[in-house]
């Protein structure tokens, strides 16, 4: 049937008002309800069904349903069907998304503003869709009503009852709900138990599947029985919400009447002459912290002028909120205020004994600097610079020496540190503006005397906001320091009680004037013995302590340990080898975790299933004819450098480098080719060798950088080595500058060099002359095992090397 046949039927089959109803029982009267036609225009609902006892307004897009309303308006009844579908997007649906039940509704007062189109609908009846008329919008379909089941009386009653009691309660919680009730009960009654579960679910919030559950159960016990549960959960959420509002509402009801009551007594108090303003408060604050310190006569008068103008600024001006801020500062420091030192020598041996092992040079030395302030009685003004590589304790040293001063200890890095003003402070003019780092920690600390460490100062950069490098000066400087002056605060500052610790890993980046205040001590790293004490006493308990392990539970043998040290940690400090017994717990847990085992004890053999295979493999000592292995000095300690020479050919004469050598390393190589060529014949070497032939010299690891002067002897041993066809004795190593004149000279890193060759198993070493004073001064520890041969000239150093019955001279 065509939407235009239906039309034709409808208005044949409508009944005017004055038209009687022919019904079956002459005594009943027909109600409007019980004429509606057998086939209606449907609209999709997507938010939640339409209910027959609800009167509510719907919205729907005016281009797409417009038409529908407007044939639906042309009949008296003006009955249209509410289908609930889910999947409504935009344009128009499927009816395969169309729910079966629907409800029939009335249609009164529909309004088009903009693109929606709004109306009154008025529930009527359920009905069922038998056959869509048309797929399409405007959708049509032929439909059967469904009315009502008469339930048992007394168990409607019973049900009607309880729903009655749910919907006073949720009208007592929420008022809302009773303009709903107020329309039900202008067209309806309590006894019309199918309707009052209809309503009772339409007014709650549930989800729109529950609703339909509703709509769709035929049967008015059951649907009253789901329209309970529904009003039951709904009765809970909204006790729920108002005991959340009524507890929001007493904690701002409770801060409403203490501010109104704070404001009260501010004018109370004002009246009866008793109350402080802000600006008084202040000023009676800042005062108070001055009371028990020493000031100097210019920093009294300059804080007490700072006092005065901030007693009369407006406290809302930009001026008071910079003074106060100054004063704030300015009070807050320690003037005059120091802690008392423990100059007990014995037990600062004590502690830097327990906080660290190994390093007994550097403990003695840190000693002498602490007795020697014992004796002054008073260790201020003194600036200690630790060198060495990371990881190798110079930060702990630092707060160790703290501890046995029992000194305050503050510590702040200069690594990366460009601007001026972290060190001297900005202007107090500027926004954000603060004091330096050192009025920071002596704020900090409290103290005038602390202990002030600054890290990485070999790191420190420059840019166009200043020099931090050149500021240091004046703070450092104990010449200067007892006057320090501070952008920010504009007053001299007392830092000559304080003791200044610096690190760096290297010195070459230190400015001249920088380090030439500095007492420098250098960190060399450790050799195998000490790093097994370290891991023993220190590392190792320390990790079971932070992670909570008894050590019945996880044990580590010595020989572990030491395979440890020397397969996979053979860095100068430590660091590396506590990652790497952080690693061996953390495999070890997860099996203890697991149920695996209930204690675990890590030996040699387990190590490689706990860190894989080895980092570091035993060094092969390379020989033969050129071949010399020299030691070198590097930021991250010693190492090895073998030096090799071989002829190429004999087509032309020269010498060819290769290795990345630096400017200083291939001027020594010319230096060695020069000083052999000319004295081939003095060597016993031939002397037209190097007259015929090329000659390449390579330092292996060939992409490593490498620069220094003292591979000079090592490079002229490898040529004349090459030159009298002759290999160098076994297990030896050597480290010198060379002059043209076969001079030997000093070079540095004496204790990294012989820690290096100790650690390759070379026992034989040979050092400048000059050098001897610093082998010397090594411990024993470090000395024992090792042989060593000083060399004035290259002539020391050929004896040592191609005459196997030279004297020892060391």
């Amino acid at each position: 049937m065509s939407n235009d046949d239906f039309i034709e039927n409808q208005e044949d089959n409508d009944l005017t008002d004055d038209e009687s109803v022919v019904i079956s029982d002459p005594k009943a009267l027909a109600l409007p309800d019980d004429v509606l036609p057998e086939s209606l225009y449907i609209l999709p609902i997507s938010s939640r069904p339409f209910f027959p006892a609800q009167v509510q307004p719907v919205m729907v897009d005016a281009e797409q349903w417009e038409d529908t309303v407007e044939r639906i308006a042309e009949y008296p009844q003006a009955a249209v069907g509410l289908v609930y579908a889910d999947k409504v997007g935009k344009g128009a649906p499927s009816v395969e998304v169309f729910r079966s039940i629907g409800c029939a509704a009335r249609i009164h007062k529909a309004e088009k503003q903009s693109d929606k189109l709004t109306f009154l609908a008025q529930g009527i009846k359920r009905f069922e869709v038998v056959e869509w008329l048309s797929d399409t919008a405007p959708y049509l379909a032929r439909v059967r009503y469904i009315n009502d089941a008469k339930a048992s009386d007394d168990e409607a009653k019973a049900y009607s009852i309880a729903i009655l009691d749910a919907i006073k309660e949720l009208i007592r919680l929420n008022p809302l709900f009773s303009e709903d009730l107020r329309q039900y009960l202008g067209r309806f009654s309590f006894n019309e138990s199918g309707l009052l579960a209809d309503f009772a679910a339409s007014i709650t919030s549930a989800e729109a599947e529950e609703l339909y559950d509703v709509l769709a159960t035929i049967p008015v016990q059951a649907r009253m029985h789901l329209s309970l549960t529904l009003l039951r959960k709904e009765l809970e959420i909204a006790r729920l919400q108002n005991e959340i509002s009524a507890e929001v509402n007493d904690k701002i009801g409770k801060h409403q009447r203490d501010f109104f009551l704070r404001e009260q007594l501010k004018v109370i108090q004002k009246e009866l002459g008793i109350s402080k303003d802000d600006r008084t408060s202040d000023v009676e604050t800042f005062e108070e912290r001055l009371q028990g310190k020493t000031l100097t006569q210019s920093v009294s008068d300059k804080i007490q002028e700072e006092l005065h103008k901030l007693s009369i600024l407006e406290t809302g001006s930009p001026e008071y909120g910079v003074t106060r801020n100054y004063l704030d500062w300015a009070t807050s420091l320690p003037w005059g205020v120091h802690s008392e030192d423990n100059l007990d020598i014995k037990s600062a041996r004590e502690v830097l004994e327990s906080h660290h092992a190994g390093l007994s040079d550097i403990k003695d030395r840190i000693v002498e600097f602490l007795a020697l302030g014992a004796h002054r009685g008073e260790m201020g003004g003194s600036i200690l610079l630790l060198v060495g590589p990371p990881g190798v304790g110079k930060t702990s040293i630092g707060k160790s020496i703290a501890e046995s001063l029992n000194r305050k200890f503050y510590r702040f890095s200069l690594g990366g540190m460009r601007d001026e003003a972290e060190i001297k402070g900005h202007r107090r003019t500027y926004i954000g503006a603060l004091p330096g780092k050192f009025v920071q920690a002596l704020k900090d600390v409290q103290v005038e005397n602390p202990v002030i460490m600054l890290d990485e100062i070999d790191k420190i950069g420059s840019s166009f906001q200043g020099d931090p490098a050149s500021s240091l000066l004046e703070a450092l400087d104990p010449e200067q320091n007892s006057e320090f002056l501070d952008h920010y605060l504009d007053m001299r500052i007392d830092l000559s009680k304080a003791l200044f610790i610096c690190t760096a890993n290297q010195l070459d980046t230190i400015p001249s004037p920088l380090l030439d205040r500095m007492d420098v001590i250098r960190l060399s790293g450790y050799i195998g013995d000490e790093k097994l004490a370290i891991a023993k006493q220190h590392l190792w308990p320390k990790l079971l302590k932070k992670n909570k392990l008894l050590k019945k539970q996880l044990n580590i043998t010595d020989a572990a340990l030491r395979h440890v040290i020397e397969h996979y940690a053979r860095e100068a400090g430590v660091r590396g080898l506590d990652k790497l017994l952080q690693k061996i717990l953390r495999k070890s847990v997860v099996e203890l975790m697991t149920g695996e085992k209930d204690h675990i004890n890590v030996g040699v053999k387990d190590v490689e299933n706990l860190l894989g295979m080895p980092y570091f493999r035993p060094e092969k000592t390379l020989q033969g004819i050129g071949v010399v292995t020299g030691l070198a000095w590097t930021s991250m300690g010693g190492a090895t450098l073998p030096i090799e020479a071989t002829r190429v050919h004999e087509l032309t004469c020269g010498l060819k480098l290769t290795g990345k050598l630096g400017e200083v390393m291939k001027e020594s190589a010319d230096i060695a080719y020069s000083y052999v060529f000319s004295h081939t014949k003095s060597y016993q070497s031939s002397p037209e060798f190097f007259d015929k032939c090329l000659v390449h010299l390579h330092v292996p690891e060939g992409a490593t950088p490498k620069d220094g002067p003292s591979a000079g002897i090592t490079m002229a041993t490898a040529l004349m080595s090459l030159a009298k066809s002759e290999p160098v004795r076994r297990g030896l190593a050597m480290t010198g500058e060379l002059t043209l004149t076969g001079q030997v000279l000093a070079v540095g890193g004496i204790r990294e060099k012989i820690i290096a060759a100790k650690r390759s198993k070379i026992n034989e070493v040979i050092l400048p002359e000059p050098n001897r004073r610093d082998f010397e001064e090594l411990p024993d520890s470090v000395k024992e095992g090792i042989t060593v041969h000083f060399a004035e000239r290259f002539a020391d150093v050929e004896k040592v090397v191609f005459d196997s019955t030279a004297n020892n001279l060391h």
